[in-house]
């Protein structure tokens, strides 16, 4: 384990513990790098720009064939998270990583897939509890799976660690108690957005990576999965940031969401029991196996598509599962449909 990868886990498990008993959190930051990163920010932000246009609305049916299978009730995917969770940045329905992951689920299960986001473009943790409530009174029974994309905006507006996870921690908890898996895609790696220059560069890659090692501690002990997002959006969006960052330049593409969630689809299958048993196992040849919790917090928090599942005790299982193609393209069903005022007017 390298020196960096061992300070991570260090101060991911202080971030977590802190969190676990209501601290309200440890700065990684001075106060005068801390004003270098809000100056820096401004400035980023006039140049990225961002934009305002609602995400497109995926919620829906999908699987359409496997509907007259008897006995084959809809699997019920919820998404809760921010910008990146809801789609901002493309603009077909079927692009959004909603659409892609209820496809590719509803492909594996041979079933429908019943799609409810609830995501919010702009969210913090904070906003969890709320999404949380609105997915659980909205639909007759809890979900069977939910997928939660965060960190990002907790970040950028300097939310405390410590109070970030405990809020993650707390909404994935009452998912698991409600009857859900979980599967969290931790903290993207703010490091890469372009244009963002040093020192900026420098303290959002740290910051960003931290804060998804310590995520991952937190969704583990409260009893979900986490898939790190971070180099996904990493090299592969520094290397060909015209192909898969969007028209703004600080959301992804619909490559980009697509690179995302072939990552995220194999661990939502697996919460379910849909994966080859074979799969299961720890594959040495692919540097997988069994680790305390920290240490495969902070090696997940380094490489994109790492998943980290919960073995026994402080140990978790660290598996770099392998991808698979997603299925075509579809649009959803319009079944259901939730209007977007429901949404809290995302």
């Amino acid at each position: 384990m390298s020196p960096i990868s061992t300070s991570r886990a260090r101060v991911a498990r202080r971030i977590a513990a802190a969190a676990a008993y209501g601290g309200g959190g440890i700065g990684l930051l001075g106060a005068t790098a801390a004003g270098v990163l809000l100056t820096e920010a401004r400035l980023a932000r006039r140049v990225v720009g961002g934009s305002n246009d609602a995400p497109p609305h995926a919620d829906g049916r999908y699987g359409s064939a496997f509907v007259h299978r008897l006995g084959r009730e809809p699997l019920l995917l919820g998404l809760l998270g921010d910008s990146t969770a809801a789609g901002q940045g493309v603009h077909r329905p079927r692009q959004t990583p909603g659409a892609l992951l209820a496809s590719g689920l509803a492909a594996v299960a041979e079933r429908p897939v019943e799609l409810r986001n609830v995501a919010l473009s702009g969210a913090r943790s904070h906003d969890l509890d709320r999404q949380v409530t609105l997915l659980l009174d909205d639909v007759e029974r809890a979900p069977d799976v939910c997928v939660i994309m965060i960190g990002a905006n907790d970040v950028t507006h300097g939310m405390p660690a410590a109070r970030s996870v405990r809020l993650l921690s707390d909404a994935v908890r009452r998912l698991r108690e409600a009857g859900s898996e979980v599967v969290v895609g931790t903290c993207p790696d703010l490091g890469t957005i372009e244009p963002v220059y040093q020192p900026l560069r420098w303290v959002a890659r740290r910051q960003s990576r931290q804060l998804a090692a310590a995520q991952t501690i937190g969704v583990i002990e409260a009893g979900g999965r986490t898939v790190s997002l971070g180099d996904l959006l990493g090299p592969e969006f520094a290397a060909n940031p015209r192909e898969l960052f969007g028209p703004d330049n600080f959301h992804p593409s619909a490559e980009g969401y697509a690179t995302a969630a072939m990552a995220v689809l194999p661990t939502l299958c697996a919460a379910l029991g849909l994966w080859p048993e074979d799969e299961e196992r720890p594959d040495a040849a692919r540097r997988e196996g069994i680790l305390p919790v920290a240490r495969a917090a902070a090696e997940a928090a380094a490489e994109g598509g790492t998943e980290v599942t919960a073995a026994r005790g402080r140990w978790a299982l660290l598996k770099h599962r392998k991808r698979r193609r997603l299925p075509a393209h579809t649009e959803p069903t319009p079944h259901h449909v939730w209007s977007r005022a429901a949404r809290g007017g995302q």
